[in-house]
């Protein structure tokens, strides 16, 4: 039997892929919206939805730019929601380890997975900057080479709350007269350097046990974090020589975990462009390109380089002479792309060497070195591009962005996703009722 492609959909909030501003652009507040993304994965028989979270809408000189949306709903309750109009599809929530609590992320994913029939997923992610911080009482007083230390140490008591029920332990129904017989059930104490907690975790054990965990880390202790305690990690690396390098650097670690290769899933992050033939979709792509960064959005992501105030320059002109501010007052305020820069100085030399050899703007060069890893062709080739990356071990499957947000997934739904199970490929028929007989996983 081949290789099986996993895919996922992912509902965009703020990047830089998601039109927002496209006249077939829905809301990103409205729950129609959800419901529409959610429905199409499910009918193309996708592994999970993902809903990414915010915990501040991200600033740039005061201002939300024009790839961006006002308003972030909570992910605990459109999952929930999204629950009630869904069978078998995933739900995948992003959930701050740096700012919340473990027993009460605890709580919140086993009553989703009670309330999904075991389809929950955590995306355990941290928070360095204290721009976030600030909606919280303890806001920037965590230091950024500490974030895992304290997530590790969260998703470790989130477990023991998961696992204070033991399976066979039968709740109390009023409605009968039976109660509680495992007089332990859900006690629980935990301390460490972060947490000294103790008492009675309240949400019996729902059908997962635990959620699928996801993670999202690219750096040396994400994913030996991911290689420690994720089902699986999300990566930039989707080209075949990238990503293979990605996926045996991240295999490689499961073993000192007592982890076998199957035990995380790869699944990188990457956009699409179909058209019905290779020459029309790289035509309808360039176009695509152009919306993601109209002239306005390409001096703000330059700014979040140059650390400055470009608003002067026009963004169909050549890059500045100056150099990049090095200084520690960031113009971008809670965006991690501002600390992907780790030499602005070189990264403004290789910018300015690759606009001089191309004669590029600046807009024309940030189209350039913000494309993310990209499908582009008709379906026939694009599904051929999936099998190929999968099938050579660059990855075990994708997640999907469309750049239209709800109805983007609708034509891959409609054209890719056969051909794919015509290869023997990608299911037709859901494997069973949980995320993690989606996923393959042992429970």
């Amino acid at each position: 039997m081949p290789k099986q492609i996993h895919l996922a959909a992912h509902f965009p909030g703020v990047n830089n892929t998601t039109v927002w501003s496209d006249p077939a652009a829905g809301s990103h507040i409205e729950f129609e919206s959800f419901v529409r993304l959610a429905q199409t994965a499910e009918r193309a028989k996708f592994d999970f939805f993902f809903l990414a979270e915010g915990l501040r809408l991200r600033e740039q000189g005061g201002q939300i730019y024009d790839l961006d949306v006002v308003g972030r709903p909570d992910t605990f309750t459109v999952l929930a929601a999204l629950a009630a109009v869904t069978t078998h599809l995933g739900l995948a929530g992003t959930i701050n380890s740096t700012f919340n609590e473990p027993y009460e992320v605890a709580r919140q994913f086993a009553s989703l997975d009670h309330l999904s029939g075991g389809r929950a997923a955590w995306n355990v992610v941290t928070s360095w900057d204290a721009f976030t911080g600030e909606n919280f009482r303890r806001g920037g007083f965590l230091a950024e080479s500490d974030r895992y230390g304290r997530a590790t140490q969260f998703l470790a008591t989130a477990a023991e709350l998961f696992d204070s029920w033991p399976a066979d332990a039968i709740l109390a129904d009023q409605r009968s007269g039976q109660f509680l017989r495992d007089g332990a059930a859900g006690t629980f104490k935990h301390t460490d350097a972060h947490f000294d907690i103790s008492g009675r975790f309240n949400v019996p054990r729902s059908p997962q046990g635990r959620p699928v965990i996801l993670q999202a880390g690219d750096s040396d202790a994400g994913r030996e974090f991911a290689a420690a305690t994720a089902d699986a990690i999300f990566s930039r690396h989707g080209t075949l020589v990238e990503g293979r390098k990605f996926y045996a650097d991240v295999k490689g670690r499961l073993a000192r975990y007592g982890r076998k290769p199957d035990d995380l899933l790869v699944l990188p992050a990457a956009t699409f462009v179909l058209g019905d033939t290779d020459a029309d979709a790289a035509e309808r792509a360039a176009e695509v390109r152009r919306q993601q960064v109209s002239g306005p959005t390409a001096i703000k992501l330059l700014e979040q380089l140059w650390n400055r105030d470009l608003s002067g320059y026009d963004p169909d002109g050549p890059l500045p002479e100056i150099d990049p501010d090095v200084s520690d007052a960031h113009i971008a305020r809670g965006r991690a792309s501002v600390r992907m820069h780790r030499d602005p100085i070189a990264t403004a030399r290789e910018w300015r060497e690759r606009a001089e050899a191309g004669n590029l703007s600046i807009r024309e060069l940030i189209i350039e070195v913000t494309g993310r890893q990209t499908f582009i062709g008709s379906a026939a080739t694009v599904a051929g591009q999936l099998d190929e990356l999968v099938r050579n071990d660059a990855a075990d499957g994708f997640i999907l962005v469309p750049h239209v947000t709800p109805g983007g997934l609708d034509e891959f739904a409609d054209t890719v996703v056969p051909l794919l199970q015509e290869r023997g490929v990608f299911r037709t028929e859901y494997a069973g009722p949980t995320l993690r007989d989606q996923l393959g996983l042992t429970r």
